[in-house]
């Protein structure tokens, strides 16, 4: 036992005073004479052994009152099970994550629970303590030392940050504190990953905030089920839903709002631990931009019931035709449709190279030799996930093209008419080309100049099996060139949907529908700025994020302390460039927690220790006896009251 005050003992020299006072009795005695006292004697002697026995008791109720009352002054306590590693340094961790608005008892949210913790913290230790407040946003304040009072003007403007951070940026952006780490969290199993490793000289209390078991399901994804953006195709947008809970949802309600209206409503049973894909048709008469919001109802964890997904069209598919001659072709003709395409033609001699970057297809038609300078520029091109179609010349150099595919080209043995096999409408090639596929339709017919094996894949075929058009990653290659005596598939009817493809299939929508918040950058394709004033986002708030201009595209670095979810229009001066929604990252949905023996082993320190408190009023409890000791003033003010009364009855009731 120890004495906060060890200098009160001084006043136990007071238990002097009641023996002094019993041993020397200055009252003067009375002397009272008697005729006869022969009958008074043994009455005498029997008084005088109790008022001994009474004046015994009293002295002892005396001296045990100022005893303990001196040991109150005192504070005695039994010593702490642990000290802090930095005395007057103390660093909280508060997981202000969204997966902390999951409700508890008595209507309070998990966060409201932690911050109460956490004022514990702060109200414990003494006024000279500072403290260092880390949140999920790893705040500029979060670099300094506060005082009690700055830390709890901190703690009481505490909110829910978009921002989830994993166990290993926690250890990491800590790790240059050496004071001890108070570590608040409902430590979710999705922010750990592999086994980390804390310095053994750190000290970590774990307090682990328990929300209710509860179920969610949440968006897992969203996609298109055709990525090629052109005008008018028909499409439709998948919803996977995942039900990160122990039992089964039924009938759950989901709805799809596009550009603000209601566009479609479905209902789902989602068995436990398990995904569910809900299909909306979409409407071919789309705006370029349209914003689309994916809503139901998952009482009561609701961070995630909303869901942002922006589908983009494209104005216009950019295609660049390299011929060797000024003559009109069938390509021209082809992309001439100037409400779908931007078409450029130049002679391969006339061409300026730096048009590239801005092309979604660059068509080689009926070039027999590429030069070297064109050569290395398609090379870069293609480098930059441009795609290419190769028409080849009535006598095509192969290893000039060579260089520029993959195909191990040689030179056709036969250089005969042969009709075409009909397409594999399984091909997602042909994915909404077709109404019906079971039509039957007559087939080109086209010559070989140059063949390159067996492609089992090929988009075209000839009834052999030998391949016409095929596809290898980014480059499109034909086996013939697009000449009467060639072949007839320009004038076919499959020619046109087929060209198209291949132009959608160049602008495949590698633009995402959408962004998680814990993205680093996001990417926004343009063509040119007006001026020099930066870009700024507006949504739900108007700021303007770092930036940069590379390869015909704007990147973006996300301020992720800045930004909420929703939608931002991305805009210059008054030209929008485009639209980015953003949704909180997946892992917060995740509501599976580890317990604090996981924790420990995932963290692998030896300093480690978990407070096993179910409440903040419990976990000030359990920290005060940790670091503070246990008090046993209250009980000795208590004893020596018991004592007082003890003395009081002694000397009202005993004769």
């Amino acid at each position: 036992m120890s004495f906060s005050y060890p200098s009160f003992l001084w006043a136990l020299l007071t238990l002097a005073v009641p023996v002094i006072i019993h041993l020397f009795n200055f009252r003067k005695t009375t002397r009272i004479y008697f005729s006869n006292i022969r009958f008074l004697k043994q009455v005498k002697e029997e008084t005088t052994q109790k008022r001994k026995l009474k004046q015994w008791l009293v002295l002892a109720s005396r001296l045990l009152f100022l005893f303990f009352l001196v040991m109150a002054f005192a504070q005695p306590f039994l010593p702490a099970k642990e000290q802090l590693s930095e005395p007057h340094a103390i660093t909280i961790y508060i997981d202000n994550s969204l997966s902390m608005s999951v409700p508890m008892g008595d209507n309070m949210r998990a966060l409201d629970e932690a911050q109460q913790m956490a004022q514990g913290i702060v109200d414990l230790f003494p006024a000279e303590t500072r403290y260092l407040i880390l949140t999920n946003d790893f705040a500029p304040f979060s670099n300094t030392y506060k005082t009690k009072a700055q830390a709890t003007d901190l703690l009481a403007q505490l909110k829910f940050s978009a921002s989830s951070r994993t166990a290993n940026e926690i250890i990491h952006r800590t790790a240059r504190n050496p004071s001890t780490l108070f570590w608040i969290s409902d430590f979710q199993q999705s922010t750990f990953g592999e086994p980390l490793r804390i310095d053994s000289a750190r000290h970590v209390q774990l307090v682990p905030v328990k929300s209710e078991q509860t179920t969610n399901v949440f968006v897992d994804t969203a996609f298109l089920q055709n990525p090629f953006a052109i005008g008018g195709d028909k499409n439709s947008v998948t919803v996977r839903l995942r039900n990160q809970a122990y039992k089964k949802v039924e009938d759950l309600s989901v709805k799809l709002s596009i550009n603000h209206i209601q566009a479609a409503a479905s209902t789902v049973s989602i068995e436990p631990q398990h995904f569910a894909d809900l299909t909306f048709d979409l409407s071919p008469t789309m705006k370029i931009r349209n914003p689309a919001t994916i809503t139901f109802s998952d009482y009561p964890v609701s961070f995630d019931n909303e869901f942002f997904i922006v589908l983009s069209y494209s104005k216009k598919l950019n295609v660049l035709e390299i011929k060797p001659g000024s003559s009109p072709t069938y390509i021209e003709k082809v992309f001439g449709n100037q409400e779908l395409f931007s078409f450029r033609s130049f002679s391969s001699s006339n061409l300026n190279y730096s048009l590239l970057a801005e092309t979604d297809l660059v068509v080689l038609n009926g070039i027999n030799r590429l030069a070297e300078p064109l050569t290395e520029a398609l090379q870069l091109y293609k480098n930059n996930f441009g795609a290419l179609l190769l028409i080849p010349g009535a006598d095509p150099d192969l290893s000039s093209y060579q260089k520029i595919c993959r195909f191990s080209l040689q030179r056709a043995s036969k250089n005969e008419l042969e009709e075409l096999d009909k397409p594999n409408m399984q091909n997602p090639f042909y994915a909404n080309v077709f109404e019906d596929k079971t039509t039957s339709i007559a087939m080109p017919k086209a010559t070989k100049t140059m063949e390159w094996g067996t492609d089992r894949s090929a988009l075209l075929s000839f009834k052999n099996g030998q391949p016409f058009l095929s596809q290898l990653e980014n480059v499109f290659l034909l086996s013939c060139p697009l000449e009467k005596n060639a072949t007839d598939f320009f004038s076919h009817a499959l020619f046109v949907p087929v060209m198209y493809r291949i132009a959608a299939n160049s602008q495949k929508n590698d633009r995402p529908l959408y962004y998680p918040l814990t993205a680093s950058t996001v990417t926004v394709p343009i063509d040119s700025l007006l001026g020099e004033s930066p870009v700024k986002w507006i949504g739900s708030q108007e700021f303007i994020p770092s930036q940069r201009k590379a390869n015909g595209q704007l990147i973006f670095d996300l301020p992720k302390n800045e930004v909420a979810a929703g939608f931002y229009s991305v805009v210059n001066q008054r030209d929008t460039l485009g639209m980015i929604a953003l949704n909180p990252d997946k892992k917060e949905s995740m509501l599976s927690t580890l317990n604090p023996d996981q924790v420990k082993e995932k963290l692998g320190g030896k300093n480690i220790s978990v407070f096993k408190a179910s409440s903040a009023k419990s976990f000030n409890r359990e920290i005060k006896e940790q670091y503070l000791g246990t008090p046993l003033w209250k009980y000795a003010v208590i004893v020596s009251l018991l004592f007082l009364l003890a003395e009081v009855l002694l000397i009202r009731f005993l004769k």
